[in-house]
């Protein structure tokens, strides 16, 4: 009856994460334990004490045996024998060096910052493990700058994980909400950023070896899962480095110093060029560019493209299709034939985007295509 319940409503349990830190903790916690024992001994030898001397009722007793191990200077409670001063006078020797005892446990917990820095990561963990179809970011370099930058601004939820030991303080100057002091490649970093429920991983070393490594792992560990593939984002400074790559698993390695050439040779060669792609997709405009293969029962297989009424049905457009010989056909006409197993590039808003998925996957030609 209650999971029916929680069913209805729509409730879910709180994510947790995978890497459970509470066995380090409490081994933080370990020194803690004998100046509780002490405490606890204390105020039942004091209790006794009191009641065993003086006679009196046990609230009283240790009522009495708490002001006189704190020193807080309240006077007798009520009329003490010299016996019953004497046990006093020990009683806070005693809780006085207790104290002094406990103090310098919690110092020299605080002094090594281990516990401080357990309790911060097991917060961030369980925002981590609220995150779903995120992306892992490993290492910390000036791509990672530029890459969460725009990751922020297109809203796209990200984990950045690098083994800097500054990572702390370059999360706070550059706005990471999410981020781990881990080695990326290894098991507990996985775990700890929810690589389980992850969209995909991008591996920003500009060390290749660092990327080579950071991709076979994840490759394993989707394995191990058995789960469908990430998509694999990478960077590569040589030609032979970014087919390497390839041939490892990532979906995509980019060259950052041909990019550049490339777009440095384009402006060169007209330095009025304007590249609105750019502006559309980078920008503020609720823009986006997608691609999309035509599933085999769709209706629009082997239909002309203006006979879909793709534009005045989502106001979306079509600016280039590729053919299952990866012939790739910009800005296609009208009459331009969809066929089995063709990818179409789609331009348009996000709402538009949408209903133009659900247009082409769809079996049967829409209602509201047929009066187009």
């Amino acid at each position: 009856m209650t999971k029916k319940l929680q069913k209805f409503l729509h409730w879910e349990p709180t994510p947790k994460p995978e890497y459970n830190l509470s066995t380090q903790i409490y081994a933080e916690l370990k020194p803690f334990r004998l100046p509780i024992i002490l405490v606890i001994l204390i105020f039942l030898f004091g209790t006794l004490g009191y009641v065993a001397i003086d006679h009196v009722n046990v609230f009283m007793a240790f009522y009495e045996t708490g002001i006189t191990f704190t020193t807080v200077g309240y006077g007798e409670v009520y009329s003490m024998s010299d016996n019953g001063r004497l046990f006093s006078i020990f009683l806070i020797i005693v809780g006085y060096i207790v104290f002094a005892l406990s103090v310098g446990v919690v110092i020299e917990v605080i002094r090594k910052g281990k516990l401080i820095d357990l309790l911060k990561e097991r917060r961030m963990l369980y925002k981590i493990a609220r995150l779903k179809k995120h992306y892992v970011i490993c290492y910390h370099t000036q791509f990672t700058i530029e890459l969460t930058n725009e990751f922020r601004k297109a809203h796209i939820p990200f984990v950045v994980v690098s083994p800097r030991e500054d990572l702390e303080e370059i999360a706070k100057e550059y706005n990471y909400p999410f981020y781990l002091k881990e080695e990326p490649h290894t098991d507990i970093a996985m775990r700890k950023s929810h690589l389980s429920s992850a969209k995909g991983m991008i591996t920003l070393s500009e060390n290749i070896a660092d990327n080579i490594a950071m991709i076979s792992s994840v490759k394993l560990f989707e394995k191990e899962l058995g789960r469908i593939p990430y998509y694999i984002i990478s960077i590569g400074e040589k030609d032979r480095d970014v087919e390497k790559l390839k041939k490892l698993g990532a979906n995509e390695v980019l060259n950052p110093s041909k990019l550049m050439a490339q777009r440095a040779t384009a402006i060169a060669k007209d330095n009025k060029i304007k590249n609105l792609l750019e502006e559309f997709l980078y920008s503020e405009t609720n823009v986006n560019l997608e691609q999309l293969r035509i599933p085999k029962q769709s209706w629009v297989l082997f239909k002309k493209l203006k006979e879909t009424h793709l534009r005045d049905l989502t106001n979306v457009s079509v600016v280039g299709i590729k053919d299952k010989n990866s012939k790739f056909i910009p800005m296609p006409k009208g009459d331009t034939v969809i066929n089995v197993e063709d990818i179409v590039y789609l331009m348009g808003t996000k709402e538009g985007l949408k209903r133009a998925r659900i247009l082409l996957r769809t079996s049967k030609k829409p209602k509201e295509a047929q009066y187009v």
